[in-house]
Order: structure tokens, then sequence, then C-alpha cells
């Protein structure tokens, strides 16, 4: 049996990786302040705010086999490693593809150059300094895990849920997006990189891997979307000149279509996951995720209010637009 300390995990991969160490007979430690949600049964359960002194006094004297950094804040990493750094066989850090500087060359692997670390407020930045002090203190033995795009049920940022919601949602009616030529979707399910993770951390593995999933077409994720869904309706794409007009924003956030990205930037769908792959990284398939994925929205109701995307009422209104443009 294996001594696991998550940092931070009573949320969306905190929980996951918690409910699959537990499956497998682990001893499992979460220590978190529990704001995000509830611990899962079989857990021990250390309530602390790690913003305040004394964060770590009920786990710095435990020797841990594996421990698992969730977070990205500077001041949050740095207290951690004060803390635990000697205190660990093996550290796990959960970084994103996010901090590479370049988007433009397809298939770059882990060695690419990264973003200059001179703002811990922003989010690739603070991921760089976080790995930075983490391989500092830790050196080798740590991993750093580089995620692309997470999805899966439970996904609160409403990301690549928003597919398939939308289009169960439409029904036969008409739905709205971006211009997919050229463009891509690369994710990894959070069970998938929860148990690698967890198969990493036991076999001592460390170095920095991008964990992500293969490149997909765009226009073929809303493809399998659509038929997951049952829709039946009509794909009416915009340019992004005319989205662009209309305030519709990339990405994610509200008012957006979601995984849609700039021309410039699509080679962040195009990470290489070939160490990944090598080093026994698995990803189930698109099917299954964006079934998993419909049950858990359905679930949580196609109608809510989303952090991702446009709601029905903001899409329509920009169909109807289009629609009087073509009349003319």
């Amino acid at each position: 049996m294996t001594r696991t300390l998550i940092l931070g995990g009573t949320a969306w991969l905190g929980r996951e990786l918690a409910e699959q160490l537990v499956d497998k007979g682990e001893d499992v430690t979460i220590l978190a302040r529990g704001i995000s949600g509830t611990a899962p049964q079989g857990v021990t359960f250390v309530a602390s705010d790690r913003d305040l002194p004394g964060a770590y006094d009920e786990v710095k004297n435990v020797v841990w086999d594996e421990v698992i950094e969730l977070s990205y804040a500077r001041d949050l990493v740095a207290g951690a490693l004060e803390a635990l750094a000697n205190q660990s066989k093996h550290w796990t850090l959960v970084s994103s593809v996010s901090v590479y500087e370049n988007n433009t060359e397809p298939g770059a692997s882990e060695d690419a150059k990264l973003v200059e670390a001179i703002d811990q407020d922003d989010y690739a930045h603070a991921k760089v300094i976080a790995e930075q002090i983490t391989e500092q203190a830790v050196g080798d033995r740590l991993l750093i895990a580089r995620a692309g795009l997470i999805a899966g049920p439970g996904d609160a940022s409403d990301r690549f849920s928003y597919w398939v919601s939308r289009l169960a949602l439409a029904g036969n009616g008409k739905v709205l997006v971006p211009q997919t030529d050229g463009r891509y979707v690369q994710f990894i399910d959070v069970r998938d990189l929860a148990s690698w993770l967890i198969d990493a951390g036991c076999r001592g593995l460390t170095g920095i891997y991008n964990v992500v999933g293969s490149e997909l077409n765009f226009s073929d994720v809303l493809l399998s979307a659509a038929k997951v869904a049952g829709f039946t309706g009509e794909l009416v794409a915009a340019d992004d000149a005319w989205l662009k007009e209309q305030e519709v924003t990339y990405w994610a956030g509200p008012h957006s279509l979601p995984l849609w990205l700039p021309l410039d930037d699509v080679a962040f769908a195009q990470r290489s996951g070939d160490r990944f792959r090598a080093a026994g990284g698995i990803q189930r398939s698109v099917t299954q995720t964006l079934e998993d994925v419909l049950t858990d929205e359905l679930a949580r109701g196609l109608a809510r209010d989303r952090r991702s995307g446009l709601n029905r009422a903001e899409e329509l209104a920009l169909l109807q637009k289009i629609e009087r443009s073509e009349k003319y």
C-alpha cells in the first residue's frame, strides 16, 4: 500500500485521483479547504487553508510515497515544497501545455520553448514558475505532467461539454459553429489523466510529459457530438471576422464558442503526445467521452447557466442575424 498526499482534492481532477486511488486500496490523504466539494469516502481529509501559517502541520512529519500538487499559485506551491519536499519519495506537479511560448508548430514536443515567466498573475507564467521552483526543490524525484484540455463528466469549465450539450438541446434546430477548416481539438479525459498520473507515481516516473490526446479535426468532433446527441438540425458556420464583430470570443468564457482558436494558435491543439503514450498513456474513444459527458450534462440540465459558451437566447439571436443577412 502506498501513501499519497493530494494537495487540493475535492474538486474535479483531485477528486478523480482520490477515488481511483481508494479503489486501488491505497492510503490517500487530501489537504484542502474543502470549499470545492466534499472529500470522497475512504480518504483522510485534512481541512487546511494553504495561505495560512501552519497549513501543513498535520502532514509535514509523514513520509509520503507520493505528493500530487494541483495548484499553480506561487505562494501555495512554494509553501508546500518548503514543508514537504524532504518528506516525499516522489512528487508530481500537474502543469499545462499553456506554458509553451509558440502555438504555431504542429507536433511540438516537451522541448519547445516556454514563455518567459515574468508575471505570476498570468496563468501560463504562473505554471512555468511553479515548474521552476518545484524542480529546484525536488530535483530528480519530480514528474511534471503538462496536461492539455481536460474533458469528461463533471467539468466545471464547460468547454468541451458545450458542444454535445448544445446539440442535444437544439434537437432539430440550428446550432452556430465557427469555421472548422484547419482547426483541431486535442483533449485528455480526466479519468485517463488520473489513471496515468497514479500509475506514473507508482512507477516513480520522472521528467516532463505532454499529457494530451490525439489531434482531432474540429469538424469530426462536432459530427461525433451531433451523433451522440441525436442532433438532426443544421450546423451554421460563421467566419472569424463576423464572429469577432459580434463580440463572440475564442476558446472559453462567457459569450464564446468553446474550443475555437485563432488560426495563429491552432497548434495549441496539436502538441506531441508521443512521450506520454510511450510511457503508458492511453485515451478512451471520443465517442465514449462524449456519451459520458452528455449523461452528466443531462443530469445537470442542458439549459443551465454555463461558464463557457453562448446561452441559447444569445445563439438564436446571432443565427437570426445570419438569416436576415442572407435574405439581402
